[in-house]
Parts: structure tokens; sequence; C-alpha cells
């Protein structure tokens, strides 16, 4: 059985789809009783939110909900500065870079997407994960020191001491495009995957002086929103095996692209 994860996490895009469900299952039985979730979406007031917030009101003092709208950089510096504020003296053992979106709808040929779109969503697929990260760092960089001094950790990384998950996808993978181009051919989605699957390695490398993990995760094809009906595998499903396996990643996994079940996938 897989350790639960512990201290404070934070959740992007979580008001709805796997963001919701990774705060539901974090909640129910994927965190010791110590743990806090920062469950961060755009209007916490919203009724998209509605779901999240009886979520705070069956577990109260478990999660605490943000607001944050991953393509504004004043959003982010804002949610940041509500959060350290949180925390404290603690720090951040596990941020999840889960909001994105996909215009135009699938299959979102050629003809269909223009540069609004190829814009807007690598804003917010891509340089809404980076911010985040990039503003976060110091309460990541607090929990990793924090943890060096429990016995046996020494330089050991993983998602209970300090670590960044980054919601990727298959489709961003530049190898296996010709085996799925023909379903959803999708060159916003599918660039600012790639685009953010770079980002994971560059902070793989840059973060790993700090004992900080950083890999990227495919959920696999959902039935959300984004994902339609005819997808294979239910969002309960997606997360739950998503959580086992992020429980499990150590040093060996920094870096890499792995989808729910922890197999690898090549860039």
């Amino acid at each position: 059985m897989s350790e639960k994860l512990k201290g404070n996490i934070l959740v992007t895009g979580a008001n709805r789809g796997i963001g919701l469900e990774l705060v539901k299952q974090l909640t129910e039985r994927r965190t010791g009783e110590e743990a806090h979730i920062y469950a961060c979406c755009r209007a916490p007031e919203g009724s998209g939110a509605e779901a999240l917030r009886d979520l705070t009101t069956q577990y109260p003092g478990k999660i605490s909900i943000i607001q944050l709208d991953t393509s504004d950089e004043d959003s982010i510096s804002a949610a940041v500065q509500a959060v350290n504020k949180q925390i404290g003296a603690g720090g951040l053992n596990l941020l999840i870079n889960n909001a994105a979106i996909n215009k135009p709808g699938i299959p979102a040929p050629l003809s269909a997407s223009g540069k609004k779109d190829m814009m807007e969503v690598y804003e917010i697929n891509v340089v809404g994960p980076f911010l985040i990260a990039k503003m976060l760092l110091p309460l990541l960089q607090r929990a990793a020191e924090m943890d060096s001094t429990v016995k046996d950790e020494g330089d050991k990384m993983s998602c209970r001491r300090s670590a960044i998950i980054n919601i990727s996808s298959l489709a961003g993978s530049i190898k296996i495009c010709p085996d799925n181009f023909a379903r959803a051919q999708m060159y916003p989605y599918r660039a600012s995957k790639a685009a953010l699957n770079m980002v994971t390695r560059c902070q793989s490398e840059d973060f790993k002086r700090h004992n900080i993990l950083v890999t990227a995760i495919h959920p696999g094809w959902v039935r959300t929103e984004m994902g339609g009906q005819e997808a294979t595998l239910s969002i309960q499903d997606s997360v739950h095996g998503m959580l086992a396996m992020m429980s499990s990643l150590s040093n060996k996994d920094c870096g890499m692209l792995l989808d729910w079940e922890g197999n690898t996938i090549p860039w």
C-alpha cells in the first residue's frame, strides 16, 4: 500500500474535473490528519466552485480555497502571498499544477486554430505553471530544508518532502504525435504541453540542488469536460492512480514524463 502524502499541498484548477477530484481524494484518504489542502480556482464564490465549497464544509479546517487566475500574474502573486501567510513558518510540500485549457474545441483542426487560441492556451498551460512554481519556490525550499533533518531522508526527493507535479499530456509527446494526431490535431494544446514538458525538465535540473522533485504526469484520456464522454478513463480512477504513483516517486523520476500508472512516456 502506498504511503500517504503529508504537509501542505496546493492544487490549481481545483473547482472541477481532475482538480476537484484531486482535492476530494487527497482530503478523504490520501493524506494524514496534519495535511492541509490549498484549493485554487479563478472564481471561488461562483457557481462553478459550489462542489469545492461543499468539500470545505464537509471537511472543516482541512481545505483553504484560494482565488487564483493562472493567466494573471498579479492574481498568482496575491495567491502566493495568501498561502504564505497561512502556512507561516511551514513550507509547501507539494504543488500540483493542474489548471489548463484546450482551445478551440476538439478535434481543433488547423483551419479552426488562430493566434488568439495559441496565445491563450500557452499563457494558461505554460506560463501559469512556470510563474506559480517560480513564486512558490521559497516555500518549496523551506519544506525541503525542514525535512532534511529527518533520519534516512538525506538528499532523497519525494512528494512527501517537496515536489512539483505538472499535469501534462500524452498529446505533448513529439515522438508519439504521429500515432494520435489524426484523432485530434489540437495545435495549441499539443504545443503547450510539449512546452510544459520542457519547463518540467528545466525545473527538475534547476531545483534538484534544493532537493525538490519535479515531474510531469499524463492523467490518461479522462472523461471530463475537456476529455469528452468517449474517453476511456473515469476521473476517479485517473486520480486514484496518479496519487498512488505520486506517493512513490523518488530521485529517479525527477524530470520525467510519466502516465497515471507510472509508465514512462517518450518526449
